[in-house]
């Protein structure tokens, strides 16, 4: 990745904590996830200054003054767009955009979407508690059809929008998902984006105590969560349950869920792969919903692609090499002018 020199002495997670006071209420998931951020910036090696964390507008879009790097706290749904514009302005830095689920899919769509498709070398990390938190409640483009809340005291009517779907429908290079609850598991997938080269998307699938508490009890309670939760892991068969007993295959070019033995081994299952060239097997893993499926975590999606900020460099260059430098009043001034009485 871009901005990788390291500093001359080494860094500790101590460096990157700011003298900000932290604000979020208390059990809220953001907490872990800003130490395995605070904790991935050590381990990536990048010089501190190199670091730049921009945001929109939510309870998760204070994380900037959290951490001791340069960051820009934007406005609602733009963090991706100005994210887009300091990578392309000087591509050593490592950027990164924290968002949310109302943020960046409602009023924020069109740029999460774009910035993705184009392959900019952005860390989007969206923090998924399927409600709008900072405004009180109100339900958000991920929130399960039926949900009441203030917005909706008779129950949503919307269609609730799959954010890992979205990713492959926008061509991301890195898509992953991961739980605010594992630590160990959010630091790997983040760190993992972090590495990458490209548009990189981690969902965050964390609780919202005061509006949404146990938004993904099933996915994030200890004593469900074996039975809810599939962790994909390179090259292993989608095998999950508390005996690990249960797995998933191809039925008709559907996923279902089958029980071990009876004739049924791990040879009759899906094999984890993150780096099949086409996104067809992300779509099928992002459409595993809970209660008839586990819920699938860990990286759906890898591969190496141009990003957006490298091209436009190198096209800058060639242009530069072609017919020199230019002048840009020479061309504000040519081609027709009008005199204005």
């Amino acid at each position: 990745m871009e901005g990788t020199a390291k500093s001359e002495t080494q860094l500790t997670r101590k460096d990157f904590v700011s003298t900000q006071e932290v604000r979020w209420c208390p059990g809220c998931g953001d907490y872990a996830i800003l130490a395995q951020i605070q904790k991935v910036m050590v381990d990536l090696g990048v010089r501190r200054e190199n670091y730049v964390m921009i945001s929109g507008i939510g309870c998760s879009s204070r994380l900037p003054y959290y951490v001791n790097t340069f960051g820009f706290h934007t406005i609602h749904g733009r963090a991706p767009a100005i994210a887009t514009g300091v990578k392309v302005a000087n591509p050593a830095l490592s950027v990164w955009v924290v968002t949310g689920d109302g943020d960046a899919l409602s009023i924020g769509g069109n740029h999460t979407l774009h910035a993705l498709r184009k392959n900019v070398d952005l860390k989007i990390l969206l923090f998924n508690n399927r409600i709008y938190g900072l405004t009180k409640g109100q339900y958000s483009p991920t929130s399960e059809f039926g949900k009441k809340t203030k917005s909706s005291p008779m129950g949503s009517v919307d269609y609730p929008l799959n954010p890992i779907s979205f990713a492959a429908g926008a061509g991301a290079t890195f898509i992953a998902r991961t739980l605010a609850s594992d630590p160990a598991h959010m630091g790997m997938v983040i760190e993992q984006a972090g590495r990458h080269h490209g548009s990189a998307f981690v969902e965050i699938l964390q609780n919202c105590v005061i509006f949404n508490d146990d938004a993904f009890k099933d996915s994030t309670d200890r004593q469900l969560r074996p039975d809810n939760v599939l962790q994909l892991e390179q090259g292993k068969p989608l095998v999950f349950g508390k005996e690990r007993n249960r797995g998933i295959r191809l039925n008709d070019l559907s996923p279902e869920v089958v029980t071990l033995g009876n004739g049924v081994g791990e040879s009759d299952l899906l094999v984890h792969d993150s780096r099949r060239p086409n996104l067809n097997y992300t779509f099928l893993l992002s459409g595993m919903d809970h209660p008839e499926f586990p819920t699938p975590i860990g990286i759906f999606h890898q591969r190496d692609n141009p990003t957006l900020d490298h091209m436009m460099h190198a096209q800058i260059a060639k242009a530069r090499q072609t017919s020199g430098e230019g002048d840009l009043m020479k061309i504000l001034a040519s081609g027709e002018t009008w005199t204005v009485a």
